[in-house]
């Protein structure tokens, strides 16, 4: 298999994996996802199409591999941020990591609450969230990707 077919297949792998997981859990594990988590999977559906595109004929492969792992770097970006959030390592930037005001009456704050909160991990192994999970398989993945580009691209 040459860099470029492995390139192609860890673009195609590695969102279809992520998503498979991201609706196993919620499908099966009863895990919903807050707005940022749906903030994460759309990279990789973008990635997800990129990767079956470069079976088209005459597809430009390497370039659709590269926006693909580009694509899958962004998803790891925000689950930088999102992870951030969840350990409170810095405040949210959307409505589901809001509090309840003072303001208004309490059965208005409550329905203004968000049903899922970004700012509390629903699930965790070894301390680490899903989206620092898919923090580190995106980011880790999409380095994978553009390496394997690399090393082709050296050797000729």
């Amino acid at each position: 298999m040459t860099d470029t077919n492995k390139a192609r297949a860890l673009a195609l792998l590695i969102p279809a994996a992520l998503l498979a997981g991201a609706w196993g859990s919620q499908l099966i594990g009863h895990l919903y996802p807050c707005e940022m988590c749906h903030w994460q999977r759309w990279p990789h559906y973008a990635a997800l199409v990129l990767a079956l595109l470069t079976f088209v004929p005459r597809a430009p492969v390497r370039l659709l591999v590269a926006l693909a792992a580009i694509a899958i770097a962004v998803s790891g970006a925000i689950g930088v941020a999102h992870a951030g959030v969840e350990y409170h390592w810095w405040n949210g930037f959307t409505p589901c990591t809001t509090t309840m005001s003072g303001s208004g009456s309490l059965i208005d704050q409550l329905l203004r609450a968000p049903i899922v909160r970004c700012d509390v991990a629903q699930w965790k192994l070894f301390g680490i969230s899903l989206a620092g999970f898919n923090a580190i398989i995106s980011l880790t993945g999409a380095t994978a990707v553009f390496r394997f580009l690399a090393k082709r691209t050296r050797a000729g």
